[in-house]
């Protein structure tokens, strides 16, 4: 008689505060039943395509605060993107590549932490909280959980205190934020320049 329960070991894993780490570390020689997707019968061999190619829009913003003429080409292109996609890749963002490591670095820095650190201070189901380490936010919701962990962190618009935030990694955290946040105003003007200039030429049309 099969007396499994999901629940009961959704639960008992979500107890532990521990993530994917501590699971592997107790010494499981096989993947919990509620990581198995119930829908996909695992005989089957998924079919990919590596043959599909797609030219996602790239735009490069070097320069586009100093020069007049790039920075109208830069208009043109995110309106064309955003009215023909919806969305667009920027390069050159002026995000520093050290920061970007770093922040890298901070992630790992965290999962590197040892469990009692992890679960003590983070690990949490309530997302109002500023700090939230768990494994799946829909654990109990699922039909089946994914194979990872996560940290997330409410940066904006108000940062944090230091305290509120993972002592390994708050610092990066901040920094990267406040990169982020000046590169999005600049997206936004640009998004609004774009708009207004979409506008103007329909006015022209109109007349």
């Amino acid at each position: 008689m099969d007396c499994y329960s999901r629940e009961t070991e959704v639960k008992a894993f979500d107890d532990a505060k521990t993530g994917l780490k501590g699971l592997l570390e107790s010494g499981i020689t096989q993947v919990p039943k509620f990581f198995i997707n119930p829908q996909i019968d695992p005989q089957q061999t998924l079919i990919t395509s590596h043959n599909a190619q797609f030219e996602f829009p790239l735009i490069n913003l070097e320069g586009v605060g100093d020069d007049p003429i790039k920075r109208e080409a830069v208009v043109d292109a995110v309106r064309e993107a955003s009215d023909t996609w919806g969305f667009f890749q920027v390069i050159n963002h002026g995000i520093p590549e050290a920061v970007l490591e770093d922040m890298i670095d901070g992630a790992r820095r965290f999962f590197g932490q040892d469990d009692e650190e992890k679960k003590k201070k983070w690990y949490t189901r309530d997302l109002k909280a500023r700090a939230v380490y768990n494994t799946n936010f829909d654990l109990y919701r699922a039909p089946s959980a994914n194979w990872r962990d996560t940290v997330f962190c409410e940066m904006a618009p108000d940062l944090p205190q230091p305290e509120q935030l993972p002592s390994v990694c708050w610092n990066i955290m901040v920094e990267y934020t406040k990169q982020v946040m000046k590169l999005g105003r600049s997206l936004f003007q640009i998004l609004s320049e774009a708009q207004l200039v979409k506008g103007s030429v329909s006015e022209r049309i109109k007349c």
